[in-house]
């Protein structure tokens, strides 16, 4: 099993900036991938980016390119999330995500932080 806590959610006004932190706790050393994801009401969760444990290999979706850039400490098993320039529609629960392959589902979550860019 692997344990995850999201932090560092909060509101903040757009073109402002945030960083999340996930710790990882547990099975860590069976991880592949470490994703983060996010919610806005009424919508399907999207994923925001991604990142392979150990060669650092990242994904981004398009929306958040050039904005957000995604990193990891192995020796801390921490991942995070900078995130630059927010906009409103930013504004959603975020996750972070593991999974112990390169492609498929993600079998961990953590329990959300909520961020909220004001107009």
């Amino acid at each position: 099993q692997v344990q995850l806590v999201e932090s560092g959610g909060g509101l903040v006004q757009a073109g402002g900036s945030l960083r999340l932190s996930c710790a990882a706790s547990g099975r860590t050393f069976s991880v592949n991938t470490m994703g983060w994801f996010r919610q806005a009401p009424g919508k399907e969760r999207e994923v925001v980016a991604r990142i392979t444990w150990s060669g650092g290999d990242t994904y981004y979706v398009d929306s958040v390119k050039g904005r957000f850039t995604i990193s990891r400490d192995n020796a801390k098993n921490m991942v995070y999330l900078q995130m630059d320039s927010l906009k409103p529609e930013d504004t959603a629960v975020y996750y972070c995500a593991a999974r112990r392959t390169t492609y498929g589902r993600y079998e961990y979550w953590g329990q959300g932080t909520q961020v909220t860019v004001s107009s």
